[in-house]
């Protein structure tokens, strides 16, 4: 709805830009004043009393960004748009945090900015706009300027300082994790833990432990009570990622506890508060599995309040070559030798399908800087890295007998079941197994990485608050690591 006669004061130092906007909101039914500059707008600012304020952010005597506060101390509850060429996440989410009503990239469309306006004033006359304080956005996990990735800024900006829950969908390899860090560590849960699960990575008769824990004699093997992941999380965020791949009856458990706010353990009966906020991902098309009668509807209604939907890389061909510099420069901080692509590496890049996304992105360019002995990557360098296509993910592990990991564990393990002759070895073997494993892969791992838990979180393919509890839960002394004991 227009509120005819709703004053808007429009900065920017691009004169054309001044312009059209002025004709564009005239038009529409606005009164408009310009201003090409800080000083100017605050000359205004007085005598025009507007109803909205339309900022630039880098003006040639300040930012925009900057004169929010000062704005909205003077006048309290003004809606302020802001418009930006730098389209990153970091944009998106300061406007949000100095209390933007909204943020607009540029280029933007006419039409949009004028329903923002018409939205703003809307918006004025209900009611106030909350202030929120500014905080530190740097070191963002996320990065593209393409307008996919602007509408997800736009998005995450706008729910992460409130609890709502969140339903990340993207392809396998997009960075769903990503954004449910985002959420996390820019919202007000930011102190608390962050806590991921990947439901396709569990077994299902192990799921419902994971989750909400267990009691001590729950079931076989269970020798002592386990805090689950509702607990671990208690204040901050859980990510169930791959939440497609649930079994039926652990989501029939899961949506009882989001509609109560209560965990029940595994054996017990005591219910445990669950102060969480939930944030769940899947490549999969749930609707299709609720057709199929493999997902609950109910629990898919719950999970998808707002939902935010990761563009292929495919599909943000523009974001390619800033995010292959990015993960160039992180291999070589990580150690790797520096590269450098050229522009005909750029565009080969571009044109490549790009099947496992970002996360297949990542990978070539850590093995460029590995495997090629030019320090500037060409296209042909690229291109015969195309031509040879290397499958890591599924490639066994060496043994020190030549053979797979898992010839060596079967080995190992009928050694084990060897020496009880007829009898079976003590229950709880399960556990056991994982405890041997796990201990020397995360050793060596934080040796390899010289102590550096983040780079040995990427190495393992897990979060950095997961490693940090299984170096406390097995007593691994992480600065041994880095003295290189």
């Amino acid at each position: 709805m227009t509120i005819l006669g709703g004053r808007v004061l429009v900065v920017d130092d691009d004169g054309a830009i001044r312009t059209v906007v002025r004709e564009a909101l005239r038009r529409a039914g606005y009164v408009v004043e310009t201003a090409a500059s800080v000083a100017e707008q605050r000359r205004l600012f007085a005598s025009f009393d507007p109803q909205v304020l339309v900022t630039d952010v880098m003006l040639p005597d300040g930012n925009g960004l900057d004169i929010i506060p000062e704005v909205l101390e003077k006048s309290p509850g003004l809606p302020i748009i802001v418009l930006s060429a730098q389209n990153t996440f970091t944009t998106a989410l300061r406007a949000t945090e100095q209390g933007a009503f909204d943020y607009l990239p540029k280029p933007f469309d006419l039409g949009e900015l004028t329903r923002a306006v018409a939205d703003a004033l809307a918006a004025r006359a209900a009611s106030g706009s909350a202030v929120r304080d500014p905080e530190s956005a740097e070191d963002l996990p996320l990065i593209g300027r393409s307008p996919p990735m602007q509408e997800v800024y736009r998005t995450i900006a706008r729910v992460v300082a409130n609890d709502l829950t969140v339903l990340v969908l993207g392809e396998s390899g997009t960075g769903k994790e990503l954004v449910a860090r985002a959420i996390h560590d820019f919202g007000p849960r930011a102190a608390a833990p962050f806590v991921a699960i990947n439901m396709a990575a569990i077994p299902r008769e192990l799921i419902e432990s994971e989750l909400f824990g267990h009691e001590r004699g729950a079931f076989t093997g269970a020798q002592a009570r386990t805090a689950g992941r509702f607990e671990q999380a208690q204040g901050g965020t859980l990510f169930l990622d791959e939440i497609g791949d649930m079994p039926m009856e652990a989501q029939t458990r899961l949506l009882r506890v989001l509609q109560a706010g209560e965990v029940t353990t595994v054996g017990g009966t005591r219910s445990i508060r669950a102060d969480v906020r939930i944030i769940a991902a899947t490549h999969k098309d749930l609707p299709r599995l609720i057709g199929d009668g493999g997902f609950r509807e109910d629990l898919y209604y719950r999970l998808n309040v707002v939902p935010i939907r990761l563009p292929a890389l495919r599909q943000r061909g523009e974001d390619i070559g800033e995010l292959a510099r990015f993960f160039l420069d992180r291999a070589a901080a990580d150690g790797l030798p520096r590269k450098i692509l050229d522009a005909g590496a750029i565009t080969r890049l571009i044109q490549y399908g790009w099947p496992g996304n970002v996360r297949e992105l990542e990978n070539l360019m850590r093995r460029l800087a590995v495997l090629s002995r030019e320090d500037v990557i060409t296209a042909t360098i690229v291109e015969q890295q195309f031509q040879q296509p290397v499958q890591m993910e599924n490639a066994p592990l060496p043994s020190g007998q030549g053979g797979g990991l898992a010839d060596a564990v079967e080995q190992h393990l009928a050694r084990y079941f060897a020496t009880f002759g007829r009898d079976l070895p003590p229950d709880g073997l399960y556990d056991r197994v994982l405890a041997e494993v796990e201990r020397p892969l995360l050793e060596l791992s934080m040796a390899a990485s010289k102590g550096n838990q983040l780079r040995a979180a990427r190495l393992l393919g897990i979060n950095r608050n997961t490693l940090r509890k299984k170096l406390t839960d097995l007593s691994i002394d992480a600065g041994a690591a880095r003295r290189g004991d």
